[in-house]
């Protein structure tokens, strides 16, 4: 179980320990951050008409479907995660 404390400021919540998930979720989110980026560098050209970016532009908008893989895959750790610990808590 994770132990949360109040910062006494601005009343922020932080945890002390990342979650089964949490590091999946957090890259995937950069990784999908990165490749909007590049999905938004590479249809300015096409929308002003000026000459296409090269190949390689195209293929690191991919990294939008890679990003979101990530963090579905991170989602579905800390899910499994709690079931067995509501499981064992509802066992013992």
């Amino acid at each position: 179980m994770r132990d949360k404390t109040t910062d006494s400021g601005a009343g922020r919540t932080t945890d002390s320990g990342a979650g089964p998930g949490d590091r999946l979720v957090r890259a995937g989110a950069a990784v999908f951050l990165l490749g909007a980026l590049a999905t938004l560098a590479t249809l300015v050209p096409l929308l002003l008409g000026t000459a296409p970016l090269p190949t390689y532009m195209f293929l690191l908008s991919m990294l939008m479907g890679a990003g979101f893989l990530l963090a579905a895959a991170g989602l579905c750790r800390s899910a499994a995660a709690q079931r067995r610990a509501a499981r064992t808590a509802r066992q013992g």
